[in-house]
């Protein structure tokens, strides 16, 4: 992803508030799932970790990227900004086209 687009995203992202929280148990099948969806309906979202050790974190975020095949866009403290493009985006979902 080249800066202009990583710029562009991370202002759209500025605005968005946090779909999917995760907990100290980590990474569960639940929270994959709602990942899954949210990244095919929103295209781009942010992730909240309550995850205390900025180590910790480090290693979830790259495997959600991994997992689900997006793009970590921006991490600050214990958010993530995540981005896929969805294959058919609803433009009534989609963050990138409201």
């Amino acid at each position: 992803m080249d800066t202009a687009k990583r710029k562009q995203l991370r202002a759209i992202g500025h605005k968005l508030k946090p779909v999917v929280m995760i907990a100290g148990r980590g990474v569960t099948e639940g929270v994959e799932a709602e990942l899954e969806r949210a990244l095919e309906d929103h295209e781009l979202i942010k992730v909240k970790l309550a995850i205390p050790e900025p180590e910790d974190r480090k290693l979830v975020a790259k495997h959600l990227c991994e997992t689900h095949k997006a793009e970590l866009v921006q991490a600050i403290g214990k958010v993530l900004l995540l981005y896929r493009a969805a294959k058919k985006p609803n433009p009534r979902l989609s963050n990138l086209l409201r």
